[in-house]
């Protein structure tokens, strides 16, 4: 017998369920371009969760800090790229529970926009009340945060680590709930045939989804779209690694590696760096459906979800959905990108 999420220490911090809607002005600006199959087209608003402009990461940190709060834990310490929408809703999430918050930040993004390095998710940070401490992109990570933990041990603190993106098995959890809720949704509007999208990078979200299909036994396919990393089958492997994990936490069997679907083709440069495709994504849901999307997550998973639906990858389900994980404070960091728009 499966346990149940119940069974996991828990801190309620997302505005759940978020909405399901559906997506009518793209579909028909998609058919405007001549893409002749469009199914019925739905966006899952996990930007809604409520958290500090809200997110995926909301969904993992209800079970990352209720297991801090359930060892004892004073000190949250997690870690990221400058614009790290994970980092921002961590300080976020320490703050609601009461926690400190420490992030280590890595400039590993080659990208040199002039607000990239002081506005945006990093600026909220700050707001949050998060310290935050910048290292250089070849900077030791093993040795600075072994430093870190010793400092703050020899302080009295009791430091609780989250891997980045909050992708840990326990992090993980979130999105077993949460495909459970999508699968609830698209049962309440009669859809049988569907498939779920949405931007795969550190897996957490991916693997949770997956474990989530496990559990349940039905419901929607699910594809991640890689915005991550170059080495794609190792970062499928790593998805998978996950995967099992979370479903031996919950005591459910674990996927076969046939069942991790990472989508390529839509990195462009590298993680963090913007594309066209992306640029196209962000201003055609902005202007169809009022929906904001990010330069670095959801806008190249959207020029994915979109490359697929023009495929024809989608023609025999009755609707795709995207997972909208979030990540709007990232667009002030890329203002440059849209200026001219």
């Amino acid at each position: 017998m499966p346990k149940a999420l119940d069974d996991f220490p828990h801190l309620p911090l997302a505005h759940l369920p978020t909405p399901l809607s559906e997506m009518h002005r793209l579909r028909e600006a998609l058919r405007a371009r001549g893409v002749r199959h469009v199914p019925r087209l739905f966006i899952k608003r996990d930007d809604c969760t409520g958290l500090a402009t809200g997110g995926n990461k909301t969904r993992k940190l209800e079970y990352l800090i209720g297991e801090a709060l359930a060892q004892g834990c004073d000190t949250v310490v997690t870690t990221g790229a400058l614009q790290s929408n994970h980092a921002r809703q961590t300080a976020a999430a320490a703050s609601a529970a009461g926690l400190s918050c420490l992030l280590v930040l890595f400039d590993t993004v080659p990208y040199r926009g002039a607000l990239y390095r002081r506005s945006g998710n990093l600026l909220l940070d700050r707001v949050l009340g998060a310290e935050v401490r910048i290292e250089s992109a070849d900077a030791d990570a093993a040795e600075v945060f072994s430093k870190l933990f010793q400092e703050l041990e020899a302080k009295g603190n009791k430091p609780y680590f989250v891997p980045v993106g909050g992708s840990s098995a326990t992090g993980s959890l979130g999105y077993v709930n949460a495909y459970l809720e999508i699968s609830g949704q698209l049962d309440a509007l009669g859809l049988s045939r569907t498939a779920l999208v949405h931007a795969s990078s550190s897996g957490g979200t991916q693997a949770g989804l997956i474990a989530g299909s496990q559990l349940r036994g039905s419901g929607p396919t699910v594809s991640g779209i890689n915005v991550y990393r170059k080495d794609h089958e190792a970062m499928a492997e790593s998805i998978h690694a996950l995967a099992s994990k979370t479903a031996a936490l919950l005591e459910t069997s674990a996927p076969s590696p046939g069942a991790i679907d990472l989508v390529g083709g839509w990195l462009g440069e590298g993680y963090g760096l913007p594309t066209a495709a992306m640029r196209d994504a962000v201003e055609l849901v902005a202007r169809t459906e009022g929906i904001l999307l990010d330069p670095v997550y959801t806008g190249k998973g959207m020029s994915g979800f979109i490359g697929q639906i023009e495929a024809g990858n989608y023609a025999d389900v009755e609707a795709a959905v995207f997972l909208h994980t979030g990540g709007m404070p990232g667009l002030f960091a890329y203002e440059e990108e849209f200026r001219t728009s």
